[in-house]
């Protein structure tokens, strides 16, 4: 029997480290568009203490709902609070509450500092973090989890944090914003393809499991073309060409023959691949490399 986590290792890991780079990469890219010269760099802060406070926060809540609607019984993923009842359910709810508090703070005086349209973006932010799989019907049920993904940490996390630098967008973040999101993807296919069978046992119904586990691994194929058009479109080929060879491991396993556990390393995979093109992504935006 494995043995449990200690008391704060236990919170680390279910705040889902490798999780984190889908909040990480966008902010990074989008300020990266800025010359450095230009960038304003509290503000970039700010969106990624938005950004990071926001993943957590979704990550402790989907613990949560998971947890008290037993979907988490059989996990062959990483470690989580609730369903190990080695934390009390309400204290997890209240971590996440805590998170989203952080991540509101944070945009508020973000949105005070440059526009308070900002409000607004963050209010449907917070809630789509909860509502995921929190709610009478959450919509990560019903196959609609990757459009929050593509959406929030795709397209508002790299525009959003482009647009707060001068009020501005340049024409590459729409394009940029479409690779990270359709990274951050990649990272979410990673997880549910290795749950395919258990969310179908428990009725959690995310598009993997709707496809199943043969089909679905075409929808991770799906998600990194879907990150080389969008690298390709802000006219960085070269780059392009090397996330390719970054996400060849984790294609690989997509279409193996391996289920559950043995797709573990899928999800390092990806988080490590969308680390290794958002950091070349940066240097080249960085220093206007046309590559």
């Amino acid at each position: 029997m494995t043995e449990a986590p200690g008391p704060l290792r236990r919170w680390v890991l279910a705040a889902r480290p490798r999780t984190l780079p889908a909040a990480t990469v966008p902010v990074v890219v989008g300020t990266s568009l800025i010359r450095p010269q230009s960038i304003n760099w509290l503000n970039s802060a700010l969106c990624l203490v938005v950004a990071l406070a926001l993943q957590i926060g979704t990550n402790y809540a989907n613990d949560y709902s998971d947890g008290v609607r037993g979907t988490d019984e059989v996990r062959v993923g990483p470690f989580r609070l609730t369903a190990s009842r080695l934390v009390n359910a309400r204290r997890v709810r209240d971590v996440a509450f805590t998170w989203f508090f952080v991540g509101a703070v944070a945009g508020l005086v973000l949105a005070s500092r440059t526009s308070w349209w900002l409000v607004a973006i963050g209010v449907t932010a917070i809630l789509a973090g909860w509502l995921y799989t929190g709610g009478p019907r959450p919509y990560g049920y019903l196959g609609l989890g990757e459009l929050f993904v593509f959406v929030y940490f795709g397209m508002v996390a790299t525009v959003g944090t482009a647009y707060v630098q001068h009020l501005s967008i340049p024409t590459r973040a729409w394009w940029l914003g479409v690779a990270t999101g359709f990274m951050a993807c990649a990272l979410l296919e990673a997880n549910n393809l290795r749950d395919v069978q258990g969310d179908r046992a428990a009725g959690k119904r995310t598009l993997a499991a709707r496809l199943g586990r043969a089909r679905a691994s075409t929808l991770y194929l799906v998600c990194v073309v879907g990150a080389l058009v969008g690298i390709a479109g802000a006219g960085h080929y070269v780059v392009g060409v090397v996330a390719l060879v970054a996400y060849m491991p984790a294609l690989r396993l997509a279409y193996s023959d391996l289920n559950g556990r043995e797709l573990l390393p899928m999800l390092k995979y990806s988080a490590r691949s969308q680390l290794q093109v958002g950091a070349l992504l940066t240097v080249v935006l960085a220093l206007r490399i046309g590559l």
